[in-house]
């Protein structure tokens, strides 16, 4: 990576097995594709709100090459899961990883075009 990784808690203190989780998940990202070139990351704790209270909100933006950008916003709806913090990072670099194997294969030139 170009730059340090930015990690962000929003409203909470967390543990030190938090830290580690996401900077695990971070280092892995970079280990495996490589070509990150910046990466920011902010876990919200549960918001007041009668509806949504107890559930974490986490936000991933990744910097690619060529200006390419992968952004997850991994705001919970109806699922209940999403009250574990751990669940919650767990599911935004899921969704993350997920997200960067499709720019990296485009990146690469191992998908298909359509042409006019």
């Amino acid at each position: 990576m170009e730059t340090a990784p930015r990690i962000e808690f929003d409203g909470l203190e967390p543990t030190e097995k938090v830290r580690e989780d996401v900077a695990g998940y971070v280092a892995g990202l970079e280990d495996r594709f490589g070509r990150i070139t910046a990466c920011h990351v902010v876990v919200r704790s549960p918001g007041e709100h009668h509806r949504s209270g107890g559930l974490y909100e986490v936000n991933i933006r990744l910097a690619l090459p060529d200006g390419r950008e992968i952004n997850v916003g991994c705001t919970p709806g109806a699922d209940e899961r999403h009250g574990d913090i751990h669940f919650a990072v767990h599911d935004a670099f899921r969704r993350a990883r997920r997200q960067l194997q499709d720019q990296v294969r485009r990146l690469r030139g191992q998908t298909k075009t359509h042409e006019p």
